[in-house]
């Protein structure tokens, strides 16, 4: 892949995720029964600094765990076996979820998301803070809190780069080679 453009540096990143922690303060009326689950990879750092942002504004100690949405997909034919990372140290019943993710594309990670969180427990409700989102929706998903919408061809993929897992901070626009 080759970076067409760079969308975000590590400020606007920060920037994003406190506008967004904001957002999902004022649209929720007791922060005491928000919990942040991040989808597995990059959505689990996101998840952690928006769990930050919203303990900080609130004064109050959110929840974060993670979810692993590889055994929910339904667009992969066969799914090698494997131990899911999914770590969820808390009861959902009845909590509000914001599900975490970098990006949203087709919404199909969003649905293997639900159907996993489904699994775990039964929230009271679910809401969806992305990142980015890009379009070319399959599914009549939508986040409920976007960082940015990005607007991209099909051989175009956005990266996104957190420090936790790339040792870097910033979001991209990138061409595939397809």
């Amino acid at each position: 892949m080759t970076v067409k453009a760079k969308l975000m540096d590590q400020a606007a990143m920060k920037r994003t995720l406190v506008r967004m922690a904001h957002e999902i303060v004022e649209k929720n009326d007791t922060v005491t029964e928000l919990c942040f689950l991040g989808i597995h990879s990059r959505g689990v750092p996101l998840a952690q600094e928006l769990a930050e942002n919203v303990s900080r504004f609130s004064e109050i100690k959110t929840l974060v765990g993670s979810v692993d949405i590889a055994l929910h997909r339904d667009d992969r034919k066969e799914v090698p076996p494997m131990e899911s990372r999914t770590s969820v140290d808390f009861p959902l019943d009845g909590r509000v979820v914001i599900l975490v993710d970098d990006v949203i594309c087709t919404g199909r990670t969003i649905r293997a998301a639900m159907d996993a969180l489904v699994s775990i427990g039964r929230p009271a409700k679910i809401q969806l803070a992305v990142l980015i989102d890009r379009g070319h929706r399959e599914l009549p998903i939508r986040g409920d809190y976007v960082g940015k919408n990005v607007p991209t061809s099909r051989k175009e993929r956005i990266s996104v780069r957190v420090e936790q897992i790339d040792g870097d901070v910033g979001v991209y626009v990138c061409e595939t080679d397809e």
